[in-house]
């Protein structure tokens, strides 16, 4: 009576080399195999949406920031070809709450953190506002992307509906049959195991938040080391321009020095921001991602232990029955399609965790090949300059 929850059990990857393969020879072919990644999607788009023109409000209660919103379509089921719109945060956030509702199946891509971003004091500064920028552009880039979320009713509302507001006050229900089923599982029944697809992916979940958390608190003691360092730098580099004011035949040297520290402190500072504002909210939005994955593994582990207490309950009548239950065959369906938009969702979070890091990665090696290139250019300029004043003796 039970089908196959899959042909294959799913291929993790884990940043390492696949079985049966070598490891690349050198860093060019590495190279090459990673621009082949690139041509994942080849797929002709027909819905484009930007986030951008952040603008801060001032109301008798509350302070907030709104973000516009343009989308451009071919599809039917815009009535304009393009659209634009303003929306703040809780709009956001409403969006990915009806998505779960009504997709419980899929994998929703989460939202940047509400209030907390580390190290960002005020939220309304311009460092905040465009951080969470990006962070709401690539969260509705993900749903278009998406093959059935880009889809849904309540995705095309909030892309163009002039007020939100009022959409929401109607009520209106989208949710569908999946959507309650998963709502009213069975209480007190226990799984009995998950399959080894699953299993391997719950697995690789927790190891993968894990290793994640734990770059991110290095990573943020990085930063926080490289700010203390700035600001000493900051305090080195004018005490030998204000030694220089006492040095007659020094004075030259001593400026240079002090300018190539400052020089230096620039370079830091540069490096610095890139690390907070391009890497570590990649960091957390995978780490959110895989809270993501867990809470859609949870569902589908429901819905699996609804159709086994139906499979119990039909054994125990203990009655020849000719025919599956009707029930019990739409509590399997249900069950299958879960297993297939899960399979599907996590193959593309795959390739574009593998798109993501490859940039991240390779954007952190250049970042820091530019700035020891920079301090590098700053110690050697000064170089001849000193030797002059050695050769004067």
């Amino acid at each position: 009576m039970a089908r196959s929850f899959g042909d294959k059990d799913l291929i993790l990857p884990n940043g390492g080399t696949p079985a049966g393969t070598s490891s690349p020879a050198s860093s060019s072919s590495l190279l090459n195999r990673l621009q082949l990644d690139d041509d994942i999607d080849g797929e002709t788009r027909d819905l484009f949406v930007i986030v951008d023109d952040p603008k801060k409000h001032v109301c008798t209660m509350e302070t907030y920031i709104t973000y516009r919103i343009t989308t451009k379509s071919t599809r039917v089921e815009f009535d304009l070809p393009e659209y634009s719109v303003r929306r703040r945060y809780q709009d956001f956030d409403w969006l990915r709450s009806k998505l779960e509702e009504s997709q419980p199946t899929h994998l929703i891509p989460p939202l940047p953190e509400k209030f907390v971003v580390k190290g960002v004091v005020d939220r309304f500064s311009e460092e905040f506002v465009e951080t969470r920028r990006k962070a709401l552009d690539k969260f509705l880039k993900r749903i278009t992307d998406h093959p059935v979320l880009s889809f849904n009713e309540h995705f095309n509302v909030f892309l163009t509906a002039k007020d939100l507001n009022a959409y929401k006050k109607q009520g209106i229900a989208l949710l569908t049959r999946m959507g309650e089923s998963v709502k009213h599982v069975t209480g007190g029944y226990k799984l009995r195991t998950r399959p080894l697809e699953f299993a391997a992916i719950g697995d690789y979940l927790d190891t993968f938040a894990l290793k994640l958390g734990t770059i991110d608190r290095i990573a943020q003691r990085i930063i926080k080391e490289e700010i203390e360092y700035l600001v000493e730098l900051r305090e080195y580099g004018p005490v030998y321009s204000t030694w220089s004011a006492l040095e007659g035949e020094l004075a030259e040297p001593l400026e240079g020095v002090s300018a190539c520290i400052g020089n230096c402190s620039t370079a830091l500072e540069e490096l610095t921001d890139d690390m907070t504002e391009d890497f570590l909210p990649v960091l957390r939005e995978y780490i959110l991602y895989s809270d993501s994955m867990k809470s859609v593994l949870k569902k589908r582990d429901q819905v699996q232990a609804e159709y086994e207490a139906k499979l119990e309950a039909v054994a125990l009548r203990k009655e020849d029955r000719p025919k599956v239950p009707a029930d019990v065959e739409k509590c399997q369906d249900r069950m299958e399609c879960f297993n297939a938009d899960l399979k599907a969702d996590m193959e593309r979070w795959q390739n574009n965790k593998r798109q993501d890091f490859r940039q991240l990665l390779m954007g952190m090696a250049d970042k820091n090949i530019q700035y020891y290139e920079k301090c590098l250019m700053a110690w050697e300029s000064i170089i001849p300059l000193l030797q002059e004043k050695q050769e004067a003796k």
